[in-house]
């Protein structure tokens, strides 16, 4: 198989679609005031062609911020697209509509992928798509958009999630996930007086989450936001961890952008060589494939916003496309199998 990448920063959708001759598979990333627009406009260009879309920043060796992004894939992909909707309340009341993808593409764990935007309400989503991908053993790699809206073949959904089951019809895939923060100290906190819904913890160790996190770190109120970008928290996951960063003050309370439940131990994080993790990354997908045909990630907000404040990520993305034909989103979450995870890298790898 192989990827195509084409992009506009003014947002022309042609310009992004200059070349692309034959896709069987497209992902749309597009801005919120152009969306609906060039949804409808590649159904056209492209009518029939299973397609995703959600608005959010994309990238090859450039980050397109306010534009337009054209990532499909062509000669020796099968796939198949479509929605989960109301996933706030009940996604598993679409679940069929996956479960004959699945079928229709017939794919195994090492040749087929699930890639998904989602709007809202992740862990719940990738928990309902995981009872059906597991059987198979498909692994998922996605992201949340911005503005509560996707797209899939031509139509645009609000609170759903629009996903593609996609095979390689000529060699293997496989899914990675980059963390570049480590622990902090011997910090071991129990949540408490949680909101789930909002995804708010109230209390550390029976103490305001606020100023646990200020007196360890020695920062004000101001400072948190942009301070959850060197230290966010973590919640062990077997050997795992799940970044968990924070998105607002709420009085004593700290917002995150992901859910925590009362009774969660959670740790302390903070940055890493997050170079020396980029180089390791990429020698391990080197060795695992040594022939490449495509690699699409999906990088955080965070660390977007992260590496660009350091001056990393022009260098970045050049030691990307190393791997060869390297593209991926700007997600606002990423996913990872059935994990909704923060301030991370997943990308899937297609030989």
């Amino acid at each position: 198989m192989r990827q195509f990448f084409g992009m506009s920063q003014s947002g022309d959708l042609a310009e992004a679609l200059r070349g692309l001759d034959n896709p069987q598979f497209i992902m749309l990333m597009s801005n919120n005031a152009q969306f609906e627009t060039h949804v409808k406009q590649l159904e056209k260009y492209y009518p029939g062609v299973p397609s995703i879309g959600c608005i959010g920043m994309s990238y090859d060796i450039r980050v397109v911020e306010e534009g337009v992004g054209i990532v499909a894939f062509y000669d020796g992909v099968s796939a198949a697209a479509n929605v989960l909707e109301q996933v706030s309340v009940m996604p598993v009341k679409y679940i069929k509509r996956l479960e004959e993808d699945v079928r229709k593409i017939n794919g195994t764990g090492g040749d087929t992928v699930c890639i998904d935007f989602c709007a809202g309400n992740d862990a719940c989503v990738l928990t309902t798509i995981n009872t059906v991908l597991a059987h198979r053993g498909i692994s998922l790699v996605g992201g949340t958009g911005d503005a509560g809206k996707v797209a899939a073949n031509g139509r645009i959904y609000e609170d759903a999630v629009a996903y593609a089951i996609v095979r390689n019809l000529n060699g293997r895939v496989k899914t990675y996930k980059e963390n570049i923060y480590r622990k902090h100290g011997s910090y071991r906190f129990v949540a408490s007086d949680t909101d789930k819904e909002n995804y708010v913890i109230g209390t550390l160790n029976g103490k305001s989450a606020k100023q646990v996190y200020k007196s360890i770190l020695h920062v004000t109120d101001e400072q948190i936001l942009t301070q959850t970008f060197q230290n966010p928290f973590g919640k062990i996951n077997g050997d795992d961890t799940c970044i968990i960063s924070i998105k607002e003050v709420q009085g004593d309370a700290l917002a995150c952008f992901r859910q925590v439940n009362d009774s969660d131990v959670l740790i302390l994080l903070e940055l890493a060589d997050y170079e020396g993790v980029v180089r390791r990354t990429i020698q391990n997908i080197s060795r695992d494939f040594p022939s490449r045909s495509a690699v699409f990630t999906v990088n955080c907000l965070f660390r977007y916003k992260l590496f660009c404040e350091r001056g990393y990520m022009e260098t970045y993305l050049q030691e990307m496309s190393e791997l060869g034909n390297h593209a991926g989103l700007v997600g606002y979450g990423e996913h990872y199998n059935n994990r909704f995870v923060n301030q991370s890298m997943t990308c899937v790898v297609f030989e």
